[in-house]
């Protein structure tokens, strides 16, 4: 099968041609394997498609016009009303997102205790200095004083974690700055828990590029140069 080993990008799929060449053409939408509903996903249209097949494939067959350039996975799960967030919020934003990200580590940690092979040994020894500190505040729901305390008295507990979620996004290539789609697995996730997600990585793009920079991500998070 000359398609077994072809690669195509999101929303195209293999096709052999009369050659017996392969190439890649635009998934028909309509072909998608049937989803579950919570395999259902919101497009930046507003739009619930049936599942990223059907998105991604409907997004190919704009390819070259405006909408299929602004067409993007907004988050996962079907459509549906998400609340305009404040300027108080966004800039309570940063302190729940560190401290999410500083208990993510400790829960691989944990679990490469038992069974490694989440963290390289690199990432196991860094994370290892904050599990053991006495001093970490441990996960629950804290409030935004709180976090705020800790993080001005805790401040290089938080570096790692920040920079870590960066490094792990930063894959499609490897090049120090984000785009919207490496952003996408993180945004997709988060937005219908955290309305503010989407307010927080625009106002991040200082110069407005549409790409965030390692520079750009940790001046967000609070991190200094």
């Amino acid at each position: 099968d000359p398609c077994r080993n072809f690669h195509c990008k999101r929303g195209k799929v293999c096709h052999v041609d009369q050659q017996g060449k392969p190439h890649c053409i635009c998934q028909d939408p309509a072909a998608c394997p049937s989803t579950k509903d919570y395999e259902h996903v919101c497009g930046t249209d507003n739009k619930t498609y049936e599942g990223t097949c059907q998105l991604f494939g409907t997004k190919c067959q704009l390819e070259g016009t405006k909408m299929g350039r602004q067409l993007h996975l907004d988050y996962m799960g079907s459509c549906k009303y998400i609340p305009p967030c404040t300027d108080y919020e966004v800039d309570q934003f940063p302190l729940r997102m560190r401290d999410w990200l500083k208990n993510i580590l400790m829960q691989y940690y944990e679990r490469d205790l038992n069974t490694s092979g989440i963290l390289t040994e690199k990432q196991r020894n860094k994370v290892k200095k904050i599990y053991q500190n006495d001093k970490r505040l441990v996960a629950g729901d804290h409030t935004v004083e709180l976090l705020l305390h800790d993080f001005e008295k805790n401040y290089h507990m938080y570096v790692y974690p920040v920079h870590w979620q960066f490094h792990q996004l930063d894959q499609h290539p490897v090049d120090r700055v984000l785009t919207h789609s490496e952003l996408a697995p993180l945004r997709a996730s988060l937005v219908p828990m955290e309305h503010c997600i989407t307010r927080f990585f625009q106002e991040c793009d200082g110069d407005q590029d549409k790409l965030i920079a390692l520079k750009e991500w940790c001046h967000c998070f609070g991190i200094k140069e």
